[in-house]
């Protein structure tokens, strides 16, 4: 199911259940329903709730958001160093360039077809990309330069497969959720609570009271999608984050 789809539906089920309330509370009430009978109190905690939940979602999409673009930062360097790699074993005897070409596609191959599904499924990544990695190094490591050229060549080599294998190891860690769950507790009982609490303010079924309602429901289904979708570092879908390998590498 598309993202876009979710999002409508939230937004749209968030809306239809406040105002179902709101009318039919409203019809209940009848003439007896008096706004003007709102205890100041009850307003002052309705604002006060309304502004410190709105803190703890701007703190929350912070924290997706910066862990995000953290974990997509690491998969572009890691697949930038594999590319350097790719492209400095030009220095190489023929040979070994098209050995070590060969060992560094398979590893992007085995990457974003095999390991990026199972990592977005389980939240970890497989020990075979461990072991193709290790093969990439093993190329550039055991490889004797011939001469001056080549041997200026190495350890940038070496620096670069360094690179690629602390950049998946980040990827290892950030593999898993951002949010606990004690969090998503919180955030969606603090919606319910937000979203109850209008309903204390005794509004009518006047279409700008309406209006508000359904605006501010949709505005909290919003938020709470936002994080969600963020909530996963590299995305619900392998295409979301695997593009720094794809574009990069002809696999």
């Amino acid at each position: 199911m598309s993202e876009w789809l979710v999002l409508t539906i939230a937004m749209a089920a968030a809306c239809v259940v406040v105002l179902t309330i709101t009318v039919l509370r409203d019809r209940r009430a009848g003439e007896k329903n008096d706004p003007s009978e709102t205890p100041d109190v009850i307003e002052y905690m309705t604002m006060m709730v309304g502004v410190v939940y709105a803190i703890v979602l701007g703190l929350a999409i912070a924290g997706v958001w910066e862990a995000r673009n953290s974990a997509q930062d690491g998969v572009r360097t890691e697949a930038q160093a594999l590319h350097e790699v790719s492209e400095r074993v030009q220095a190489y005897a023929p040979a070994e360039r098209d050995r070590t070409r060969e060992d560094v596609n398979a590893y992007v191959s085995y990457v974003v077809h095999k390991e990026w599904p199972v990592m977005l499924r389980r939240g970890e990544i497989t020990d075979r990309s461990e072991q193709l990695l290790a093969k990439v190094r093993e190329d550039v490591t055991s490889y004797v330069p011939r001469n001056d050229h080549e041997a200026q060549s190495y350890q940038p080599l070496l620096d670069q497969v360094g690179a690629a294998d602390a950049a998946r190891s980040a990827r290892a860690q950030n593999a898993d959720d951002t949010m606990p769950g004690v969090v998503w507790f919180g955030l969606i009982a603090g919606a319910l609570v937000a979203v109850g609490l209008i309903f204390t303010l005794q509004i009518r079924r006047s279409p700008r009271e309406l209006l508000l309602a359904g605006l501010y429901s949709a505005l909290i289904a919003f938020l709470l999608f936002l994080i969600w979708d963020f909530n996963t570092p590299f995305g619900h879908e392998v295409v979301d984050a695997s593009e720094p390998f794809t574009r990069l590498f002809a696999i």
